[in-house]
């Protein structure tokens, strides 16, 4: 099972324009443990490019590196492991592809979270907590009471995802996550490495 730190960093420039690569960097330094690599509607090519040049940033400040979506990449770069949505590859067939490398899903509710961990998800992400303007799509938010619900229900560790800001963040742990996951509030800070040391200060 995956020990998380508490901080869980996504990578995803949305719409700053941001070098995926050098935004691990800076997320990295600021003193981000576990980073995560997501591309959505970038090519298989550009995002093996990317998560190439990205593992090992993550291996040199001793962090965790997952890739969104793609088992494949994340075998092909060495990463730790991989995040998938409700609508990929099964927990099953990711492993089949990974290994003993750490598996973690997207959950929206109680049902979800229940299945995920009887598949043997290494983690289960739960949310969106707050509304979010890093999907277009976005489910309504859950609040905090999905997170103390399905830590009530499931052993494995949670990220909880979804609008959550440094101010918000420790309150998503005190719920009962073991990790809180940000896009938005970190990569559209005017720097993104202040906002992840400012982020690990409010949640120490």
């Amino acid at each position: 099972m995956i020990r998380l730190p508490p901080l869980y960093a996504i990578v995803d420039p949305l719409d700053t324009g941001r070098d995926p690569v050098e935004l691990a960097r800076s997320l990295l330094a600021g003193g981000a443990r576990l980073v995560q690599l997501r591309l959505k509607g970038a090519t298989s090519r550009d995002t093996h490019a990317a998560a190439e040049r990205i593992a090992p940033l993550a291996r040199a400040a001793g962090a965790l590196f997952l890739v969104n979506d793609r088992p494949d990449i994340a075998r092909a770069v060495g990463a730790d492991g991989v995040h998938l949505g409700q609508g990929d590859l099964s927990i099953a067939a990711a492993r089949r592809v990974l290994g003993a490398a750490a598996v973690g899903i997207s959950t929206h509710d109680l049902d979800e979270a229940r299945a995920a961990e009887d598949a043997g998800a290494d983690y289960i992400g739960v949310g969106p907590i707050y509304a979010t303007g890093s999907k277009t799509s976005a489910l309504p938010p859950r609040g905090l009471e999905l997170i103390r619900a399905v830590r009530a229900a499931v052993r494995c560790p949670i990220v909880a995802i979804g609008g959550i800001t440094p101010a918000t963040a420790p309150a998503v742990r005190a719920a009962g996550a073991d990790a809180v996951a940000m896009i938005a509030a970190l990569v559209r800070a005017g720097d993104p490495g202040e906002a992840v040391s400012r982020t690990l200060t409010l949640l120490s």
